[in-house]
């Protein structure tokens, strides 16, 4: 029985990795592709003097991905704790 719940605890484990995993590839998705194709309508804005559509492409989306990077880990962290993979 106990093996049992170890293989039933380690696949509830991936799900919740693997669609963590999928919403932050969205999110980089967006931030990757969505706004650079959207770049000339974003430029009719302005954000500190700066289009917006470039002030997005040029710090908007590489500020993004390591904010991204950070949530990431940090829920991460939070699931393998939950089910009793984290580290110390």
């Amino acid at each position: 029985m106990a093996a049992n719940d170890e293989a039933d605890r380690k696949t509830r484990h991936w799900q919740k990795t693997r669609n963590l995993t999928f919403v932050i590839l969205a999110l980089w998705f967006i931030f990757a592709l969505v706004l650079p194709w959207n770049v000339y309508a974003l430029n009719a804005y302005s954000f500190i003097g700066f289009p917006l559509g470039f002030y997005f492409i040029a710090q908007g989306s590489l500020i993004a991905f390591v904010v991204l990077l950070f949530v990431h880990n940090a829920l991460q962290d939070k699931i393998d704790d939950e089910f009793g993979f984290g580290g110390e």
